[in-house]
C-alpha cells in the first residue's frame, strides 16, 4: 500500500490500482449465450409485469 505524509503529518493511503487493459470481443459461443440471458431475462419481465397485473 502506497502511504504519504502531508506537513501536518496526517497520513494518507492509497490503495494499489490494478493495471488497465482493452477488453477482447466476445467470440460467437459467448455472443449467443448473451443472446439468451436476454430472451430469459425478458421473459422473466414479462412474467413478473403480468402477474403483477393480473394481481390487482
Amino acid at each position: 500500500m502506497y502511504t504519504t505524509v502531508n506537513e501536518q503529518g496526517i497520513l494518507n493511503n492509497y490503495a494499489n490500482e490494478p493495471k488497465a487493459y482493452y477488453a477482447a470481443y466476445p467470440s460467437p459461443e459467448q455472443q449467443s449465450r448473451y443472446v439468451f440471458q436476454g430472451a430469459a431475462a425478458l421473459l422473466f419481465v414479462a412474467a413478473l409485469v403480468l402477474i403483477a397485473l393480473g394481481v390487482s
